[in-house]
């Protein structure tokens, strides 16, 4: 019998039982086997039954997941378990070796055992999914039977005094043990859920998260095998081939991980800290974050360090591997004692560690175990971190609903550094968090490598190692250099932006002026800056890479130098590769250092920020601190009875608004007498101490409308804010009255906004959401309502010409709307609200006059006075007094006069006369009709024209690239994941050509060489100590063929005296190859940070050139923020992301190819095993590439909103406190977060089913490396030295495995932003040069002003209808001209004519006997001025504003300043003419910039003005003094008016009438209005 169960040895009858059955060893072994059977004879009908009624649903409902007690002890315990048994098999096998016969007892037992435990996890696992515990019964008898045959077992080998000593003593003891505490276990669910032997079992109910199906994320709820291996997620990234992942896919946040519930934990951690001893004491951001996460932080540690320990089982078992390789054959020698007790052998705990078979087992399984565990240990704190990230900004935003507007306007806070403190500070803590575990893991890991060197190769070791050491403070060097560098490169790059942000806002009036090149240069300036410090950037960068290149090198080099000076000999194979293995597994914590050590300095700094930030002055108010805010984010939805929101100075404000809607009509006439709010003795100032608003004494009487005036800049607005709490009081008092006591009776019913004011602020502020989010602003919608606002505030026109009607996305990532639109949908969001209070901060100010009568009667007047609310209205508006009940005049911060008209009419004479002659002048256009033709309807042009076009162009938005467009097309589903699969080559081609070509080929040539350089050291060094061994067993051996050619065939024997010259032989040329391998990863690391900077180089001077010469046209049909999107983000993408991504993608890419190629040559056996690794790998890339971009722009597009919606809050602070909304934004505020982090979360655990997945792929490699070199070994095939270059090649690539696929998955996503940028690259320029030089054009051209139209026909696309049609016209020297006419009628189109800004395509404009289109654009531009409507400053100078071409002299512009009214202002600014504008011109008021355009046209003194409608947002004194001013200052120039108000013309020389395109009348004022049915005519009538 070859295979008897007892063996058949002889001499031995293996089935006696003279002494006992249970003496008998062999029935002992096969009583264990009982419980392993009868485990499977019951389980499997169980399963199959069970399976097969699964086997329709395949994914179990996850609401069904319910663990047991004592779950994942129970699954460590199994896997402990399965490990044992796989050792006692292992020893079986050895030792069945070493009988005469086979004994199968000895590892039959074992093997069933493995299967059984494989088994009742799996049977565990499917109870518990299914939740019926009383099916475990089954285990518990198992573990029981298991235990005592096992026990059994144990008390046998003590009788015959096995101990210790022996390994099969141990693993039964560990056995037993192992049975007992599982024993314990199942025990243990018994008592918890008593579901037998107890009468009443418990009834259990799923967590909470699982009953809510929207919640996706199941790392925390599924058993450990999936949470270590990221299981769960196959569905979905597989899944994400077919469709791509949409956020519905990814669900909801599971309830510990919402910011909701981090940002209580951490603010209860925050605010203990404050003491009752010192309450001013600032609490210590670091020791709450410690509190509030400290706990999974110190988890994850756990799992890093013992990925750690682990790591180092790599080099070791190598090492016994080559070692043990030759002397396999050996052992088997009969001359050893064997140790035999019940006639078999028993082997010490030593021997079984000098297989080589079984080190490599022991190899792959210490592999996966590591690799688990570190990507457990990633997880965790990623995990946390991301849960720290959204406390953090939960924080900063409750924060950021407290600040003092002083604050933000003072520019302590500006919005810049809150949104840093929300997009870097936050994220830098939070990636600080993610590296935290390295800082504590990374020290230890350092000192065991180093004491395993000393072990393998004594001294010479720590000179390798102590090289390692001493570059680490260099790499720190460089680190800190890299940060300072990317700081100064990202001031400048927000430079630009700014900048570049400022020329696409007034693109339209740089290119009337001619000032795009002038802009441009200052662009390109910054940029240049930008660039020197991304050079040093890249230098650094390219640095930082050859260090980590070059070190392991380096180290490798001085140990074997000194090893050979100590020893006089070369290492033995095993020392040196596992001493090769160990420098690798070095240089990564060394390198990781520096960036931790750079993380931890930049958290520091983080944490100090917010510290200051969250110390920040607050506004002025006790109801915040002990009101319900800090109980709870969502007080607001659940009792709106208790929220106290802010109250503004006085606690009697809150019975404000007590009541609804019907009892508003029954007041009493006594209470119209009321006064709702009342300031007492006001000093008010914003915060500099200067009081903004000094003696103020006001009522604002309940139930009237109230009109505040004055001139620009004498403390309206800030009015306002006072009454509303957001200026600090120095002195006095603002009083908000009390409710009358019967209607407190209505407590019940409270309106939403109970203590609100609707509030309208004079710059507009709107939310990035549709037109009709914007207008109900969180209030219930009541359609009829709703209706009557956008009638009153005339919308419904332009809400038709949006592409979706009031579903459009308005706002800053939407489609841009004009000043007038914007004002108009803030105005009717005031309107829309149900307050008592509302105040309209110069609600008039950006609408022409047929817009706000309109708004004053329909909306003001008619809807606000039928609800008995109290309206404060501010306005420059004069005409509109006469329906004021309470008028407020102001004058430089104080109160004028207060009463009603009639009082100012009989107290203040002089005041009511002023104001009398300004009202005259526009008396007559009160009730006028027909004139029409306004800014709004201009705004609605330029809209509809920019909507038209896209139709026509049909445009491809940037976010639904050409890929999506196609897959629309064709809905065959091969076609569309093949395209969702594949990797954009052209784009890369088209980014590394715009690198230069010369770069592109010595990267190629340069990375290939170093990479073949490195393979030749280790090569080298194999032969080396190779050559060692093979003469070591005395020259009795000869030498392989192999060695003999290596000596150029020179087959004489070496002796034992050759060794020397061979060392001698072999030292030099490995000192000289890792000196060239050195400096080719000097010049390596520089030639792809360089070829990187010069594409981003040339990228961005391109972009920039291409964009400002693009048509006007272009800016229309283009949203800003999509050309500002290439400036910002994608060109830092290019400039700083695409460089390091592409170098670390080549270099793993290289390392894998060269491993693999090493490890085929040496034992060609593993090609085969390659092929289904190859397939493996290739599908989890693919996979793997198309789910990582869905969840990477996921990620990307939920961070947009997110970080809009902080800054703007920030920007509309003081109106969602007026409306008291602030419980609303908190809520959308952790929305947006959760959903940002949710995908975060699955980007992050994606990348772990990655890391996971290649990781075990590369422990097969390993696996399959040493069994084909064991198995060659038996051939004789590979030397030792080889054998060993194999498997620290094979060890390699387990790590740089997952990086090919990261950074191709990344390279994928970034190469997005070059192909945007590419798109722009596209579009046509204009026509610079003109068909004349500049130089034939006369220098003063042109002197007269002579304009000659003939036949113009206009267009501004060539798809579009014209907008002129054969227009002839004459206009004479210093003829000053008015055109009027209806909306669309052409006039503006006439004025860009003159500019060739549109499209001329038949006849032609001559100015002063030249045509204007065979004039270069340059010189053509420059010669004109124009004014335009909307008024556009840049930020600089008043004195860059003039003129930017530094052309002229300070008198002239002092001149100019005088002629436009502004000499005085400016002359009391700091500084005069250079005194600070702000960017978009924002420290001067709307009027005040319109000045200022008027003066940079005077400032040009060219013969030919036009005026666009000029004067729309100015008071009418001042807009009467420019009318004389112009007349005067141009009385021998050219002047065409456009005029949206007729009376402006009737003092012109000439009327131009247009009508759609065509010049219905042309003459002097006079004749025309003789004409009585003629269309001027009829206008003035209308105004009259």
């Amino acid at each position: 019998m070859a295979l008897s169960f007892c063996g058949n040895d002889n001499g031995i009858n293996a089935y006696t039982v003279k002494e006992g059955v249970l003496n008998n060893g062999c029935f002992v072994d096969a009583l264990n086997l009982v419980p392993h059977v009868f485990l499977l004879f019951i389980t499997f009908p169980i399963l199959f039954i069970g399976w097969g009624s699964q086997s329709s649903k395949v994914q179990i409902h996850h609401n069904t997941w319910l663990h047991f007690p004592g779950h994942n002890l129970r699954w460590i315990l199994t896997f402990s378990l399965l490990f044992v048994h796989v050792c006692e098999f292992a020893e079986g096998i050895v030792s069945n070796k070493m009988m005469e016969t086979n004994h199968l007892h000895l590892f039959m037992p074992a093997f069933m055992g493995f299967v059984a435990a494989t088994t009742s996890v799996v049977y565990y696992h499917n109870i518990e999914t299914s939740n019926f515990p009383k099916l475990l019964l089954v285990l518990f008898i198992y573990w029981v039977l298991a235990f005592i045959t096992k026990s059994i077992k144990l008390w046998k080998f003590a009788e015959y005094h096995v101990g210790p000593q022996h390994l099969r003593f141990c693993i039964t003891a560990l056995l037993v043990l192992l049975y007992g505490l599982l024993m314990a276990v199942e025990i243990n669910v018994i008592r918890v859920r008593k579901y037998v032997f107890f009468a009443n079992p418990q009834k259990v109910k799923p967590p909470e998260d699982l009953q809510d199906l929207g919640v996706r994320f199941l790392q925390p709820f599924v058993n450990l095998l999936s949470k270590a291996t990221y299981w769960w997620m196959n569905p979905l990234i597989m899944g994400a081939h077919k469709r791509p992942i949409e956020l519905k896919k990814i669900g909801k946040l599971p309830i510990a991980m919402r910011a909701l519930t981090n940002y209580l934990r951490l603010k209860d951690a925050y605010e203990d800290q404050r003491t009752a001893e010192d309450p001013d004491r600032a609490p210590s951001i670091w020791r709450s974050m410690y509190r509030a996460f400290g706990r999974p932080i110190l988890l994850s540690s756990t799992f890093r360090y013992l990925a750690d320990l682990l790591g180092f089982a790599g080099p070791l078992c190598i090492s016994g591997i080559v070692k043990y390789l030759k002397t396999d054959d050996e052992v088997a020698t009969p001359d050893k004692i064997k140790e035999t007790y019940f006639g078999v052998y028993f082997m010490s705990s030593t021997e079984l560690l000098q297989n080589t078979s079984v080190l490599a087992v022991l190899l792959f399984l210490a592999l996966i175990l590591q690799r688990t565990f570190l990507q457990a240990s990633y997880y965790v704190t990623i995990e946390t971190g991301i849960n720290l990230r959204g406390a953090l900004l939960a924080m900063i935003y409750n924060k950021i609903l407290r600040l003092s507007t002083s604050n933000m306007s003072m520019g302590e806070m500006t919005l810049g550094q809150i949104n840093n403190l929300v997009a870097i500070e936050t994220n830098q803590l939070m990636w600080f968090l993610f590296l935290c575990p390295n800082l504590w893991a990374m020290p230890v890991q350092i000192v065991m490598g180093v004491i395993l060197l000393y072990y393998l190769l004594g001294w010479s070791a720590l000179v390798g190692a102590s090289v390692i050491v001493l570059l680490a403070p260099v790499q720190y060097l460089i680190a800190t250099k890299l940060a300072d560098t990317q700081k100064s490169s990202l001031e400048h790059s927000t430079d630009r932006l700014k900048k570049t942000s400022e020329i696409l806002k007034g693109i339209k009036l740089l290119k009337l002026y001619a000032w795009e090149n002038i802009f441009c240069d200052s662009v390109e300036d910054t940029r240049g800056k930008e660039l020197t410090s991304l050079k040093t950037f890249a230098f650094y960068t390219s640095m930082s890479i050859f260090m980590n290149a070059a070190i392991p090198i380096a180290a490798v080099l001085a140990t074997f130098v000194m090893h050979h000076f100590l020893n006089k000999s070369g290492p033995s194979p095993s020392e040196a590769f596992a001493a090769l293995a160990l420098f690798h597994i070095l240089v990564t914590p060394l390198f990781l250092l520096s960036t931790v050590v750079r993380f931890a300095v930049k958290a520091l700094v983080s944490v100090q920020k917010l510290g200051e930030f969250l110390q920040s002055d607050e506004i002025e108010d006790d109801s915040w601190r002990n009101g319900d805010m800090t109980v709870s984010f969502e007080a607001g939805k659940k009792h709106p009875g208790m929220t106290k929101a802010i109250n503004r100075k006085q606690p009697m404000r809150y019975q404000m608004d007590n009541y609804e809607q019907p009892t508003r009509r029954q007041m009493r006439p006594t209470e119209t007498e009321d006064v709702a709010v009342k300031v007492s003795n006001g000093f008010f100032t914003w915060g500099n101490n200067l009081s903004t608003l000094s003696d103020i004494n006001i009522r604002i009487p309940t139930g009237q409308l109230t009109m505040i005036v004055g001139q620009v800049g004498c403390g309206k607005s800030s009015l306002l804010l006072a009454m509303l709490g957001e200026m600090q009081t120095i002195d006095g008092r603002v009083h908000w009255s009390k409710l009358p006591d019967c209607e407190m009776a209505y407590e019940g019913n409270i309106s939403k906004n109970r203590y609100s004011v609707a509030y309208a602020t004079q710059k507009s502020w709107l939310l990035n959401a549709t037109v009709e989010e914007n207008i109900t602003f969180g209030s219930p919608f009541n359609k009829q309502r709703y209706k009557a606002m956008i009638d009153a505030c005339s919308l419904q026109p332009d809400i038709d010409l949006l592409p979706f009607g009031d579903q459009t996305e308005i706002g800053e990532r939407g489609i841009n709307l004009s000043g007038g639109q914007r004002q108009r949908i803030c105005v009717a969001r005031a309107l829309y609200q149900n307050t008592n209070i509302v105040f309209l901060d110069d609600p008039f100010s950006a609408l022409d006059i047929h817009l706000s009568d309109h708004l004053m009667q329909e909306g003001i007047l008619k809807l606000l006075q039928d609800d008995k609310r109290t309206v404060v209205l501010v306005t420059h508006k004069l005409q509109y007094l006469t329906h004021a009940d309470w008028i407020i005049a102001m004058k430089d911060g104080s109160v004028l006069r207060e009463g009603t008209l009639k009082d100012i009419q009989n107290h203040d004479v002089e005041l009511y006369d002023h104001w009398k002659t300004l009202m005259n002048r526009h008396d007559h256009e009160l009730e006028k009709d027909i004139q029409q033709d306004s800014q709004t309807t201009l705004e609605r042009k330029t809209l509809r024209r920019a909507f038209y076009s896209r139709e026509t162009k049909n445009q491809i938005d940037d976010e639904d690239e050409e890929e999506e467009e196609e897959e629309e097309d064709d809905d065959n589903m091969s076609t569309t994941t093949n395209r969702r699969s594949k990797i954009p080559w052209r784009v890369c081609w088209c980014y590394l050509s715009s690198g230069g070509f010369f770069m592109v080929f010595l990267m190629v040539s340069s990375k290939l060489l170093k990479h073949s350089v490195i393979v030749a050291i280790d090569y080298w060094l194999a032969l080396w100590t190779s050559s060692k061994t093979s003469q070591s067993t005395g020259g009795g051996t000869a030498p392989t063929n192999e060695t003999s050619t290596v000596y150029g065939g020179n087959s004489t024997q070496p002796t034992p005296a050759t060794m020397e010259d061979e060392d001698s032989y072999y030292l030099p040329v490995f000192i000289i190859l890792c000196a060239a391998g050195i400096t080719l990863c000097l010049i390596t690391s520089l030639t792809v940070e360089f070829l990187g900077l010069s594409a981003a180089t040339n990228l961005h001077h391109n972009l920039l050139n291409k964009i400002i010469h693009a048509p006007i046209r272009f800016f229309d049909i283009t949203p800003l923020g999509q050309i500002l999107n290439r400036f910002s983000a994608d060109t830092n993408i290019i400039d700083q992301h695409i460089p390091p991504t592409l170098e670390s993608l080549t270099r793993s890419t290289l390392l894998c190819l060269s491993a693999i190629g090493v490890i085929s040559i040496i034992t060609p056996a593993f090609l085969i095993a390659l092929v289904p690794l190859a397939v493996a790998f290739y599908f989890i890339q693919k996979y793997f590439r198309v789910a990582s971009k869905d969840l990477q722009d996921l990620d990307d597009s939920t961070q947009l909103p997110l970080l809009c919606h902080f800054s703007e809050t920030a920007e509309g602070l003081t109106t969602i406190r007026a409306f008291r909304h602030e419980a609303r934004f908190k809520q959308r505020m952790l929305e947006l977060t959760d959903t940002n982090n949710t995908a975060y979360l699955f980007l992050s655990a994606a990348n772990r089913w990655l890391e996971v997945r290649t990781d075990y792929l590369g422990a097969v490699i390993v696996l399959t490396a040493a069994g084909a070199s064991i198995w060659s070994s038996l051939y004789n095939l590979p030397r030792g030295g080889l054998v060993g270059l194999g498997l620290t090649y094979a060890l390699t690539v387990t790590n740089y495995l997952n990086w090919v696929v990261r950074n191709l998955a990344d390279l994928e996503v970034q190469m997005a932003a070059v192909k945007k940028v590419n798109s722009f690259l596209g579009t046509e320029s204009e026509n610079y040069e003109g068909s004349m030089g500049a130089s034939q054009v006369p220098e003063n051209w042109p002197q007269e002003g002579e304009i000659k139209i003939q036949d113009l026909c206009v267009r501004y696309d060539p798809m579009l209808k014209p907008v002129l049609k054969h227009v002839n016209a004459y206009i004479e020297p210093g003829q000053k001209v008015g055109i009027c006419g209806r909306t669309g009628s052409g006039k503006s189109s006439l004025s860009l004519a003159f500019f060739n800004m549109v499209d001329i395509f038949e006849g032609k404009i001559v100015i002063d006997g030249i045509d204007i289109c065979k004039l270069p654009l340059q010189t053509l531009r420059s010669r004109l001025s124009i004014i335009l409507q909307d008024p556009v400053l840049f930020s600089g100078s008043i004195r860059f504003n003039l003129d930017p071409e530094r052309t002229c002299t300070d008198d002239r512009l002092w001149e100019a300043l005088e002629i436009a009214q502004l000499k005085n202002m400016v002359k009391a600014l700091p500084g005069g003419l250079d005194a600070v504008v702000t960017e978009g011109g924002e420290n001067f008021s709307v009027g005040q910039r319109q000045l200022f355009c008027l003066a940079r046209a005077f400032v040009r003194k060219s013969s030919i003005l036009i005026m666009d409608e000029a004067t729309a947002s100015i008071d009418m004194a001042t807009e009467n003094i420019l009318q004389k001013v112009v007349m005067t200052a141009f009385a021998d120039r050219t002047v065409v008016t456009i005029a949206h108000r007729v009376h402006t013309i009737l003092t012109a020389d000439l009327v131009i009438v247009m009508k759609r395109g065509n010049i219905l009348e042309y003459d002097k004022p006079e004749t025309l209005l003789e004409q009585e049915d003629g269309m001027f005519a009829s206008f003035v009538k209308a105004d009259m």
